[in-house]
């Protein structure tokens, strides 16, 4: 960021594409308007205002801080207390100007967002609700424009608690007729339920502050039904969560239990890779898979630790062994039938999920190749055992058979084979590694296919985008990564939801969909409208993360809400640094069972300019 002087009042500034008009209100800059100019790439930059506040335009991709309590605009300004750092514009002011920024230098730097006083809060949104009036005429303002709604963020210094302000233009069409000021206060965590507001009495005071005599209630619960939790020696929480959103109309009392006839929608968000997941060893193929697809992209390949115990040179061996006693006519006694060899082989299951993930028999010989290959730890052993296949191949020592399709080098090296010749390979460079991934992602897309079409949650041609050949190998791997996480998401439902086809299979279209047009990502959430009756054990035996009660009263524009909310995460993230004396580890009689709440409360006001 380019160093600049602070504007002087009443001047005129331009910063980076943005057009910042500064207003003289009786000496004082009042506010700074600035216009959009088309470029999105600065949403969320500063803007210093003064020596003391940050203007940041919250919109586009940025994530709004006040979204979990207000989301009705794309686009707000949030003010906050402006912070020092090593690109801080220089400045050249005096007097009380010059001690006023040397406090700031020397006040204790916050890792987040650092709020205002609630005394420079009011002001700040005064200047707002000025600049937006079209009465106050002796302000000169030529082209009066509707700006974004306003939000600061507060110290919660006042009795209230106040950690928000806000404020809104009131509209009707292009014409200012006013303003919404809104206010959020936050206390807590507490346990004590007794201190809980009483519905009857915010209804009330709601119908008090708005001159309203019918008010109507809308509830809003979240519960968390999988939550991530850290593992075992590891400092690393996992960020996998299940979570039911449910609304409903008609609250009859604070924290109640949705009723059955709510609207419920599971979200969820799950990161592979958790050692307790029953598809854990399909992963940790994966991760032999992906070590490959980066080995042939980067020419180094680092060797994940084997899955088996035993040197995959004296697997193959073995295997080699047992394939050409069969051709030649002997009984192999004292081993398990193929079926089960092969189960043993892949390992890829937790019997205590067969049902919802069974593991194919009809694994080829390039498949089980694949399954011993696991174990490979280094560049040479890797050609030692293509060595080992490709001259029992080319003297005729086996025929082994492979699935029609296949489309790796080997499986095309044993079709020749059928006719007595096979093509000269050269196992040198990257192509050893191409050859095991290419086996690899056969075996697992065929794996991934298995599941899916066996639990009828999809059809081949759905899954052809998944499977494709006619993309290039990296390409491929991706698509495999894909299909992993939605089977990864479809086993938690199965195994800890108890989920059955009916909410499978929609779920597993919006996954496929999603996909489709995305690149993998373990973090979007991803959501389905459900019944309440799914999940409504959960409610009944477990406490809410978030439990808000929304009263309102009006229509359109003249609409007006209170809003009462507890949670057990801090709403709030400039609160804990700010006011530690507010937010206290505090229990009812000592004890740490009951559930923290913080209780948050919303209210909003109308000031009519017409």
């Amino acid at each position: 960021m380019a160093k600049s002087r602070l504007p002087n009042r009443g001047t005129l500034l331009w910063r980076r594409g943005w057009a910042c008009r500064a207003l003289s209100l009786t000496g004082t800059l009042a506010f700074v308007i600035i216009y959009k100019e088309g470029r999105e790439s600065v949403f969320g930059d500063p803007y210093r205002y003064e020596t003391d506040v940050e203007i940041c335009l919250i919109g586009g991709s940025c994530k709004s801080p006040i979204e979990k309590f207000w989301n009705e605009s794309d686009i707000i300004y949030v003010l906050q207390k402006a912070r020092q750092n090593e690109e801080s514009d220089s400045l050249e002011v005096s007097g009380t100007d010059d001690a006023s920024y040397a406090s700031e230098l020397l006040a204790k730097e916050s890792s987040g967002p650092v709020s205002l006083s609630v005394r420079r809060a009011k002001q700040l949104i005064s200047f707002y609700a000025m600049v937006q009036n079209p009465n106050m005429t002796h302000l000169k303002i030529c082209d009066l424009v509707v700006l974004p709604p306003l939000w600061i963020r507060c110290d919660a210094s006042d009795p209230e608690h106040t950690c928000w302000l806000g404020a809104e233009p009131l509209k009707a069409g292009t014409k200012i007729t006013g303003i919404t000021l809104h206010m959020v206060t936050c206390d807590g965590p507490t346990a004590d339920k007794t201190c809980f507001a009483n519905l009857e009495e915010l209804k009330t005071e709601h119908k008090k502050r708005h001159r309203s005599s019918v008010v109507t209630t809308k509830g809003f619960a979240q519960y968390e039904l999988v939550r991530g939790a850290a593992i075992e020696d590891t400092i690393l929480e996992s960020e996998s969560h299940i979570y039911v959103d449910i609304t409903w109309n008609t609250v009859n009392k604070i924290l109640e239990i949705p009723p059955l006839i709510s609207a419920a929608t599971l979200n969820i968000t799950l990161e592979s890779g958790d050692p307790r997941s029953p598809v854990y060893q399909v992963y940790r193929e994966l991760q032999f898979l992906l070590a490959l697809a980066d080995g042939l992209k980067t020419g180094v390949t680092e060797w994940p630790e084997p899955l088996e115990p035993e040197s995959a040179v004296d697997m193959v061996r073995e295997f080699l062994t047992d394939l050409k006693k069969k051709l030649e006519g002997y009984c192999v006694s004292g081993n398990k039938s193929e079926t089960e060899k092969i189960k043993c082989d892949t390992a890829a299951v937790d019997s205590s999920i067969a049902s919802a993930f069974t593991e194919r028999g009809d694994l080829d010989f390039a498949e089980q190749f694949w399954c011993k290959m696991r174990s490979v730890s280094s560049y040479q052993e890797l050609v030692e055992c293509f060595t080992l296949i490709i001259k029992s191949l080319e003297r005729g020592e086996i025929q082994p058979w492979i699935h029609q399709g296949s489309s790796s080098l080997l499986s095309k090296l044993i079709q020749q084979s059928y006719h007595g010749k096979i093509q000269g390979v050269s196992l040198t460079g990257i192509t050893p590694i191409q050859m095991l991934l290419e086996i690899g992602l056969d075996k697992m897309k065929k794996d991934y296919v298995n599941f899916f079409i066996g639990q009828e949650l999809a059809t081949l041609t759905c899954l052809d985008y998944f499977i494709s050949t006619s993309v290039d190998l990296q390409e491929q791997v991706h698509r495999v990564q894909k299909l992993h996480h939605m089977l990864e998401i479809m086993v938690s439902c199965i195994v800890l939801l108890q989920f059955k086809h009916e909410n499978l299979f929609p779920l597993t279209q919006i996954c496929m969909k999603y996909y489709k047009e995305n690149s993998l990502n373990e973090k979007h959430v991803f959501q389905l409208p459900i019944r309440p009756a799914l999940v409504m054990k959960f409610c009944q035996n477990d406490h809410p993360e978030i439990w808000k009660v929304e009263i309102s009263s009006g229509h359109g524009p003249k609409e007006v809400k209170t809003t009462w909310q507890a949670s057990s995460n801090p709403p709030l993230e400039h609160m804990t640094s700010n006011s530690t004396g507010l937010f206290s580890d505090s229990t009812v009689n000592g004890s740490s069972e009951e559930r923290l709440y913080f209780v948050t409360v919303t209210q909003c006001s109308q000031v009519h300019f017409i």
